[in-house]
């Protein structure tokens, strides 16, 4: 079952040459969820084969830098003929900013749009998996984070140990695994218990949006498999990022010590580091190891887990 990420902007503010601004996708089981949508996403897009399909955009914040590409986007959307209903989402204050994206420049759309707001911890459910919003901390900014969460699979069932107990291949191991005692011919009853293990964590990813770090921030990535943090400056610009609401490389790498996950992914650089961010990379290692900097088309699959 696969779930990957692709960063189709990591340029804080302003595109560069070698960076667009904010906007991510993920794409799981071949469903895809955009975050952000700056300034020319939709061409972001193309460039790296995401599917202008998707049915949710969710926004961490209305910042011009994270939000401008949706109008764009909508409009090609209707060029192509789309029928299908659109659904965006983000915090308070998203149908004000959002139905104004949606009134710009553009004919009627050919296709619904619908837009929630969302609060904190105000789950979107799907199958399977969730996308779960938690307040964040961007100034002067109503700011989410989000994290798409898994849920727990079934535990792994023992073919060998079923015919050790003359369970008969077919329905009837179905059954167990699905949780449902099964009564054999000579009237014993097999419980699941006997041939499955116990479940199995799904997969958590965590995105920050653009954040201080946070103790929410932490609580959130508990043990995720992959955390995609802000890392706007570096150590020497430590101060600017308290004065505009953001984090330095090592203070994005401490939430991910502290809450443990398997895998950092920076990204949202300020311009000055747009070439080449090697050094908050350095830094951010020095706090946790296992960080990788992101670059726009950067794809990370997120594997289970290796005990899985």
């Amino acid at each position: 079952m696969s779930l990957s990420v692709r960063l189709l902007g990591t340029s804080a503010s302003r595109p560069t040459v070698e960076r667009n601004v904010a906007s991510l996708s993920v794409v799981r089981e071949g469903e895809t969820l955009l975050f952000d949508c700056g300034e020319g996403t939709q061409r972001q897009m193309m460039r790296y084969g995401v599917s202008f399909g998707l049915e949710d955009i969710f926004f961490t914040h209305f910042h011009a830098d994270h939000v401008i590409g949706v109008i764009g986007l909508m409009r090609t959307m209707s060029l192509q003929g789309r029928t299908d209903r659109l659904r965006l989402w983000g915090p308070r204050g998203a149908l004000r900013m959002l139905k104004r994206a949606e009134e710009f420049g553009m004919d009627r759309l050919s296709f619904p749009l619908e837009i929630t707001e969302l609060d904190p911890d105000q789950t979107v459910a799907r199958k399977d998996y969730a996308i779960v919003p938690f307040a964040v901390d961007h100034r002067g900014a109503r700011a989410l984070g989000y994290a798409v969460v898994e849920e727990d699979r079934k535990g792994r069932f023992n073919p060998d140990r079923a015919r050790e107990l003359g369970v008969p291949e077919g329905p009837l191991w179905g059954d167990i695994h699905r949780g449902r005692p099964a009564t054999l011919a000579d009237g014993r009853v097999v419980e699941p218990s006997e041939l499955v293990g116990l479940p199995r964590p799904g997969r958590k990813v965590v995105i920050s949006g653009d954040t201080r770090p946070t103790a929410a921030t932490v609580a959130m990535a508990r043990g995720a498999d992959l955390l995609v943090h802000e890392a706007t400056f570096g150590d020497e610009e430590a101060g600017r990022a308290v004065e505009t609401g953001h984090s330095t490389a090592r203070e994005a790498a401490a939430v991910a010590r502290d809450a443990e996950v398997d895998t950092l992914l920076l990204y949202h650089f300020s311009a000055r580091y747009s070439r080449d961010a090697a050094e908050l990379g350095k830094e951010a290692r020095q706090c946790f190891e296992r960080t990788i900097v992101g670059k726009d088309g950067m794809e990370i699959d997120v594997p289970f887990r290796q005990s899985d």
